[in-house]
């Protein structure tokens, strides 16, 4: 069960903390979901599974700008993370899935990634004993799309943190530093205005915005806007939530920030980066006039949102 904290007027949500591995045996639809997270037979030369662009060390992301499916084939879009998916309402940049379900196939489907028909992946899983039993153990049932999707999205669901140095300071024996209190109220208040868009529980307002990376030349991904075909949905993405984001990079839906610290400095002034966007979110077309001591404290702050799992330095 969770529990709500309040910080100011930053909130944040503590639940118990959650294991990313399985223990044998396969008895739960979590724990097949894993296995098969970590198929590669559910692509369709075998050579790549959920986990090779969902890295579990990188935070379920990558550390390229675009990964690379079957065949050697770079994708069209930089990896999100699959942390903390349990309650988005979308999935993907242009959220075309509305639940994680839907979601969880379509990468297999797709000729990019893993590039093999759903119906042939269920027919491999039915051929392979083991997984043959597995399904019939949990599911009562052979392998079917349904039952493969559900297995996978059980996983998922898992996958939620919630033990990060942010999280540790409301308890007073765990404080910020002072540049990363510094950095929280950056980040709530008018001047940075992150919390515009990056609010609630995993720092994401689960909408889609344009924030300046579409001109219709040199950044030509349209976004939502292939999705909806509504004009005013021309080069928005959705929001991605913060937790472990100092461990996803590279950063936005084409990988074109290495750094945390060139994205603060992108949203400090969008338009001395991209000239001429097209559609651009209103909020973001004045400068921020961040100093740079402000951009560091953000970016401290940032830093605390990572989980203690992932955090190589002890809090």
């Amino acid at each position: 069960m969770k529990k709500w904290l309040i910080l100011g007027s930053l909130a944040a949500v503590v639940a118990g903390a959650v294991s990313f591995t399985t223990v044998p045996p396969v008895n739960t639809k979590a724990a097949l979901g894993e296995k098969l997270f970590n198929e590669k037979i559910l692509s369709k030369d075998s050579s790549v599974s959920c986990a090779s662009c969902h890295i579990p060390s990188m935070g379920f992301a990558d550390s390229t700008a675009f990964s690379i499916g079957i065949g050697e084939t770079p994708t069209t879009r930089n990896t999100p993370s699959v942390l903390n998916m349990k309650h988005r309402p979308y999935f993907f940049w242009d959220g075309r899935a509305a639940s994680l379900e839907q979601q969880a196939l379509m990468p297999i489907a797709n000729k990019d990634e893993m590039g093999l028909p759903v119906a042939e992946a269920v027919q491999r899983l039915r051929a392979n004993k083991t997984y043959r039993n597995l399904f019939l153990k949990i599911f009562g049932s052979l392998p079917t799309a349904k039952n493969l999707s559900a297995a996978l999205a059980a996983y998922e669901k898992t996958l939620e943190t919630d033990d990060s140095k942010f999280d540790l300071s409301f308890d007073e024996e765990f404080p910020l530093t002072d540049s990363e209190e510094r950095g929280r109220l950056l980040f709530v208040g008018d001047k940075a205005k992150c919390f515009d868009c990056h609010m609630g529980p995993d720092f994401t307002n689960d909408d889609f915005k344009n924030i300046g990376l579409y001109n219709g030349t040199t950044l030509n991904d349209a976004g939502r806007f292939k999705i909806t075909g509504k004009k005013e949905d021309l080069g928005k993405f959705k929001t991605p939530g913060l937790r472990n984001v100092a461990i996803t990079a590279p950063y936005m839906h084409n990988g074109m920030f290495k750094t945390l610290e060139e994205v603060v400095d992108y949203y400090n002034n969008p338009r001395a980066v991209v000239k001429d966007p097209v559609n651009i979110d209103e909020s973001l077309r004045e400068p921020l006039e961040l100093t740079a001591d402000e951009r560091t404290d953000l970016i401290n702050f940032l830093k605390t949102l990572t989980d203690k799992r992932f955090n190589k330095n002890p809090y």
